[in-house]
């Protein structure tokens, strides 16, 4: 080091993650505070670096170095005026390193026009990496660019880094790729009727999911229902808020009965809380990335990206968010995104976004709110969700202690009723069911009079008619008997004159009437 001496790379390492003073304890590093200052030296003559050399030689050979990090290069030609002697035995320390056979960093300040300041390191050496710190709107984000890295291909976009104390941080811009997995299984909404409308089963997983709506249609809610269902899977969920704290998402949701309190306190559910302008959208992409690989979540909640509009442009958030969706699909988490939209934009175009990510996401949620007799009520409809069916209605949903409820399409006479407009319908109708009911009712108890009074009139012919038919039958047979009475003295009148017309017998006469012979 030609700038920090031991104690203070010590203690600024250590901000890192990085425990210098085990490293040296362990003979893995050595640490060289070389001082130069220049009202100490006087130029005379020639010179050269001979001792730099010595006592990097003598550094690398005491632990078997395998890297050697020169910080930086510019204090060494500050310290020293004569820059003909400085290029050529900086050159004869790129060979030496190189001799080593070790991997040398050396660092070097910016020139005016040129990546250093003495505009030759970037010639002798194998890899030039820039790093910038740009400040835009009042917010700074630090990139990085490899300019060049012999017999390597590279990318040579600029790739947004963080310092923090997990060390340094990258994530590419060009590494991705569109060659993600396709899952088809699918992840419940949290809300039954909700899963119906997309087939019955909910998000594919390791989808992207956009919401959006107006200030208070319920995006928030519909994202607590998600990260709930998720949690009581077991599955793991990062909160990205740009708008609320922790604390106040917890208590806002309970409202509606979801508590996520305990999911915190579990280890299933990590808020990440930040206010957008903290720092730049490369910035956000990267605390992001790192927060994802180190949680290993199953679904994430970005609410609002809307937010990251703040400081910067739409074309900018485009390529931010099209850079962490396919991050999150290749990892096959699931994003579920809100989007505010302002009521101007709404009523110029409801199918439009601020930040131009729609074509982006696999599934589209619009939330409305529309204007009825005086009120305002939320509608849902499903704009799009790729590789389902999904319903094309537009269902009017609540905000209750029981979370959000999808109700049934409710058709008037002058279209879809919601709120109010629906109570008084639901209510007229009711009270025509009512009145239909009862007038059935009394129809039936007419019916029932009139069956019972037929019925009566039914036994009492019956009865009638039993008397009647007993006297029939008792004249029938009294005729049968008369008619059977004449029959049998017609038969003995007629034997008795059988007898009377016999012949008489031989021997016999007849007797007279005065018994004479």
């Amino acid at each position: 080091s030609f700038e920090e001496k031991t104690e203070e790379l010590t203690e600024n390492f250590a901000s890192l993650g990085f425990d210098l003073d085990e490293l040296v304890a362990d003979q893995k590093l050595v640490l060289d505070y070389v001082h130069i200052e220049k009202s100490e030296l006087e130029d005379t003559g020639d010179y050269d670096l001979e001792g730099l050399f010595i006592r990097l030689g003598h550094a690398i050979d005491s632990i078997g170095a395998k890297r050697v990090a020169l910080d930086t290069i510019e204090t060494l030609f500050s310290g020293l005026s004569d820059e003909t002697i400085l290029r050529a035995e900086l050159r004869r320390l790129f060979r030496f390193l190189k001799e080593k056979g070790v991997t040398a960093v050396i660092t070097g300040e910016q020139g005016t026009g040129t990546l250093t300041r003495y505009g030759l390191d970037e010639y002798v050496a194998d890899c030039v990496i820039f790093l910038d710190h740009e400040v835009n709107q009042r917010i700074a984000t630090r990139r990085l660019r490899i300019v060049k890295y012999r017999g390597s291909s590279h990318g040579t976009s600029e790739c947004p880094f963080l310092i923090d104390d997990q060390g340094f941080s990258v994530l590419p811009i060009s590494s991705l790729r569109l060659d993600h997995p396709a899952s088809t299984e699918r992840v419940s909404t949290g809300i039954p009727r909700l899963d119906t409308m997309l087939g019955g089963k909910g998000f594919f997983r390791g989808s992207s999911i956009l919401v959006t709506g107006t200030a208070g249609t319920g995006k928030s809610s519909m994202a607590a229902h998600f990260v709930a269902a998720a949690c009581r899977r077991g599955e793991r969920c990062i909160y990205f808020a740009f708008e609320e704290s922790q604390n106040q998402i917890i208590r806002n949701m309970r409202s509606i009965g979801i508590d996520l309190a305990p999911w915190a306190e579990q280890g299933l559910l990590r808020f990440q809380n930040s206010r957008p302008t903290m720092y730049g959208l490369e910035m956000h992409l990267v605390t992001m990335h790192k927060a994802i690989e180190s949680f290993d979540p199953a679904i994430i909640v970005v609410d609002p990206i809307s937010n990251l509009l703040a400081g910067s442009n739409e074309a900018e958030v485009t390529s931010m968010l099209s850079r962490l969706i396919d991050f999150l699909k290749m990892k096959q988490v699931t994003a579920f995104c809100t989007d505010l939209t302002s009521s101007a934009a709404t009523r110029s175009r409801p199918d439009g976004t601020d930040t131009g990510i729609a074509s982006l996401m696999d599934t589209w949620l619009l939330l409305q709110t529309m204007e009825v007799n005086g009120e305002r009520n939320r509608g849902l409809y499903i704009l799009k969700s790729r590789g389902m069916e999904h319903s094309n209605q537009v269902r009017e949903f609540v905000l209750s202690d029981g979370g959000v409820q999808l109700r049934d399409v409710y058709i008037g006479s002058s279209g879809v009723l919601t709120g109010s407009a629906r109570t008084a319908q639901e209510a007229q109708e009711k009270a025509e069911t009512l009145l239909r009911k009862q007038e059935i009712e009394r129809k039936q108890s007419e019916i029932e009079r009139k069956k019972t009074v037929t019925e009566a009139q039914i036994t009492a012919l019956r009865a009638q008619f039993e008397v009647e038919r007993d006297i029939l039958e008792l004249v029938i047979v009294r005729e049968k008997l008369r008619d059977e009475t004449l029959v049998q003295g017609d038969l003995a009148i007629s034997r008795s004159r059988q007898v009377s017309d016999l012949p008489p017998k031989l021997g016999s006469r007849k007797t007279g009437k005065d018994g004479h012979k």
